[in-house]
């Protein structure tokens, strides 16, 4: 199913009533924006992305400047209209189709020989779950520095060490924007933060150290947004010090829209696709295994996996995330 799109320059009304840059895309087939894009959103009190119930803003920098982006979806058609402030508007505007998923094909996966394959589960998800896309961002750092903070800790933990971050060293979102929406820092920025702030983060200094290596690299980090996907791109991302095939993976699922990175390395995924496709738990190899019949598109099957609701089973009392910011 190849979606095609009409991004068609021109002004909205902007919420206090005057014109701002705009443009309208239409998707051409069924369409979940909040889904497609939820993927960016660390948690719900994320001070750079806001998605709920249709809109979405967006607050990050571009090669021209800070931009914030607020994307609308009809209810009618689909459509999502776009609007951005700030001096990085332009750019972010051009940036909407493939942050949107007008790249992201899935017609191979939806094809009836390759759904007559998969797992009952799977096979619903999808039919339940047919507006998916897998978002491209482009936007390397961006990526990168939330998932290096995700390493080895829980979601909370990471999810709150994002927020103090960008909260404090963010700039404000350029626009009218909702409650406290804050530009996802630039490399710069990173590199200035002190290390007492890095500690109240809760980042410790092999986190820390690595998101300040990434930033030091920004530049060339950047321009891997435009390498295809693949093994090169992935050895490319692993020659910084402190990220591995799993932050590799996290990110470019975000910065590529890739259809087929696995987390290999994450403490859950294997257990969860393991009791899921073979009703035990298995290790990295176990689970590359079980998803080798569904190569090329093993990031979807697990995105299907995952909206299956599928549950695997506990057996013991949930980690208590412990609190070292103030020691």
């Amino acid at each position: 199913m190849t979606l095609t799109a009409s991004g068609s320059p021109g002004s909205v009304k902007g919420l206090a009533g005057g014109d701002v840059p705009g443009i309208t895309w239409e998707p051409g087939a069924p369409y979940d924006m909040d889904r497609t894009l939820g993927i960016l959103q660390r948690g719900t009190m994320d001070p750079s992305v806001c998605i709920k119930d249709g809109v979405a803003w967006l607050a990050f920098s571009t090669a021209g400047g800070a931009a914030t982006l607020r994307l609308v979806q009809a209810h009618t058609n689909g459509a999502v209209a776009a609007a951005a402030w700030g001096p990085g508007a332009q750019l972010a505007l051009d940036g909407v189709p493939a942050l949107l998923g007008e790249h992201d094909d899935w017609s191979a996966f939806d094809d009836p020989d390759f759904l007559a394959g998969l797992p009952h589960r799977v096979k619903e998800a999808r039919r339940r779950n047919s507006g998916l896309r897998l978002p491209r961002t482009g936007r390397m750092i961006d990526a990168l520095v939330p998932v290096i903070l995700e390493q080895k800790i829980t979601t909370i933990e990471a999810r709150r060490a994002w927020r103090y971050l960008v909260g404090k060293f963010g700039d404000p979102a350029p626009g009218p924007t909702p409650g406290h929406l804050r530009v996802t820092p630039m490399p710069e920025q990173f590199r200035r933060v002190p290390a007492w702030d890095w500690h109240r983060a809760g980042a410790d200094s092999k986190r820390s150290a690595a998101i300040l290596r990434a930033c030091a690299a920004a530049s060339g980090l950047e321009r891997l947004s435009a390498l295809s996907t693949g093994a090169d791109l992935t050895s490319k991302l692993c020659s910084i010090p402190g990220i591995g095939p799993w932050t590799a993976a996290e990110t470019t699922q975000r910065t590529h829209g890739c259809p087929d990175s696995v987390s290999v390395g994450d403490f859950h995924l294997p257990a969860y696709v393991g009791w899921a496709l073979a009703g035990k738990p298995v290790d990295d190899d176990g689970m590359l295994e079980l998803l080798e019949p569904w190569r090329g598109h093993r990031q979807r099957f697990v995105r299907m996996l995952v909206l299956s609701g599928f549950r695997k089973p506990s057996f013991g009392p949930r980690l208590a995330p412990a609190d070292h910011r103030f020691r």
